[in-house]
């Protein structure tokens, strides 16, 4: 009982965290209220096992009713809170203590009245000559509630022109300022000044790492991933009495495949020198339908993204990176698994891990068909190793990160390759896509509507103008290809080929 009070109190603050830095700029609504509409269906399911004990789920109707009908009240109080202008929420009082950035798209904002004006007229003078008529023709200055707005004319290649300004804005304003250049309404490039919440505190690199904090995490997950290994030996049929280190070779691998994968995401930030918590890891008690003993990890960016091509190699390195792990640890696992008989009347799952159906996906199907031969055949399934079944948690982990929604792997890269607005409109169409295909794959309905509650949009990066080269447009189609044979399941003439029709 005290693991599942501390794992909801986990869940409670993460939760939290999102909510009052992300979705509260966009919405008035109380950042409570939505906090209790989103711990709700977790607070739900964890009253019903307290109440009605392990053996007995929760009929799925009902899981699914209480699902959608927080899904459906979360959307309506975000929608009822937003400003009248259609703009983000503006600070009020003193300036943000988080270092976040305080904008969440500029444009949108635009047409709001003016009401501070944040330069002296002798500071205005030294930024108009922050701007060389060959590169940028300023025409005017705006000032808005959280950003001072510089429109003109652009007489240069984009990152020449952002480099150049950027350069005399810092000799002329220190660190006061974050300057952003993206593309207006009209598709003119304008450039922003806005405050920098950290201009006047000093932040060390052990309070932005949190070595503490991630060293505690991964303490709970390795022992909740280890209980949970010891319980997939158990499941699969390996062996009825399990000792608690035998769960180790699964808590190495699933934690090896996320210590990889956000790693390769923290490499990133310090090659392009943004500061980034360590990896977080997220413990979750082994629970006797799904005993996988963690949600994940992830790594807090604590500063903004300095242009497209940075937000692209954060989203994507650490995804492809992970994505690698994760097929040789399911390669490797299924080479220790056995093909077993399909029995009647079973109910197959994604994660029915003592008899898993290799045709829910395209890419599990040909590896499992190059691994195992002629021994998977038509009406047969595999009971995975758990080394397996942390491959392929893995796989379905980097599938829904790449989905290109919000700030999710796959979200940056389709912002970063098409642009911010362009992203969030691809996004929209992702998630109605999968909410589609979940009709006829339903273990993808969960992952359909956890994608609703995740705003479509990501933050701008500060050169949000210059575009992406070739080779990395061509690696982000590559990336989306891969999402689509994870989540596409087999086709009948694929199986008929691979000898596992009929």
């Amino acid at each position: 009982m005290f693991w599942l009070f501390l794992l909801l109190s986990l869940i409670g603050y993460f939760c939290y965290v999102v909510i009052v830095q992300r979705v509260k700029l966009m919405t008035r609504t109380p950042a409570w209220l939505l906090w209790w509409v989103v711990m709700t269906p977790a607070l739900c399911l964890t009253t019903w096992l307290i109440v009605m004990g392990p053996r007995t789920p929760m009929p799925m109707p009902l899981a699914l009713l209480i699902f959608v009908g927080c899904f459906v009240l979360y959307m309506v109080l975000i929608q009822r809170g937003r400003p009248s202008n259609g703009g983000s929420i503006e600070p009020t009082a003193a300036p943000q203590t988080t270092s976040q950035p305080a904008f969440k798209t500029l444009p949108e904002s635009l047409n709001e009245p003016i009401t501070i004006r944040s330069l002296t007229s002798e500071e205005e003078g030294e930024l108009r000559k922050c701007f060389p008529w060959g590169t940028y023709y300023l025409q005017s200055i705006d000032y808005r509630p959280q950003a001072v707005i510089c429109r003109g004319q652009l007489r240069g290649k984009p990152d020449l022109a952002y480099q150049t300004v950027e350069e005399k804005v810092k000799e002329t304003f220190g660190n006061r300022f974050f300057l952003v250049f993206q593309e207006g309404p009209s598709e003119k490039p304008f450039f922003a000044l806005v405050p920098n919440p950290q201009a006047d505190r000093a932040v060390t690199s052990r309070m932005i790492r949190q070595p503490g904090m991630a060293g505690l995490m991964a303490m709970l997950t390795a022992l909740m991933t280890t209980w949970s290994g010891q319980v997939l030996i158990k499941q699969v049929g390996i062996s009825e009495t399990p000792s608690f280190s035998d769960g180790v070779p699964y808590a190495v691998a699933l934690m090896g495949f996320f210590l990889i994968r956000e790693g390769g995401h923290y490499w990133t930030t310090l090659r392009y020198r943004i500061p980034a918590t360590l990896p977080y890891f997220i413990p979750m008690l082994p629970l006797p339908q799904l005993p996988i003993g963690t949600v994940g990890a992830f790594i807090q960016i604590r500063a903004p993204i300095p242009n497209r091509k940075a937000l692209f190699d954060i989203g994507v390195i650490g995804a492809l990176m992970g994505l690698v792990a994760a097929i040789v640890l399911l390669g490797y696992g299924l080479s220790l698994s056995e093909v077993v008989g399909y029995p009647p009347g079973f109910r197959p799952s994604v994660f029915k891990f003592e008899a898993m159906l290799p045709e829910y996906s395209i890419l599990f199907t040909v590896m499992a068909k190059g691994v195992l031969g002629g021994a998977l055949e038509a009406k047969r399934a595999i009971a995975l190793h758990p080394i397996a079944v942390a491959g392929w948690l893995g796989v379905l982990f980097t599938a829904f990160n790449l989905m290109p929604v919000g700030q999710l792997d796959g979200g940056r890269m389709v912002h970063a390759i098409f642009g911010q607005r362009q992203g969030a409109m691809i996004g929209q169409a992702g998630r109605l896509t999968l909410l589609l295909l979940s009709v006829m794959q339903p273990h993808l309905l969960l992952w359909a509507v956890l994608l609703f509650f995740l705003p479509t949009i990501d933050e701008p990066t500060l050169n949000d103008v210059t575009d992406l080269d070739n080779v990395r447009d061509a690696i982000g189609i590559v990336t989306l290809v891969m999402l689509i044979l994870i989540i596409v399941p087999a086709p009948k003439i694929l199986l008929t080929l691979l000898g596992m029709g009929g």
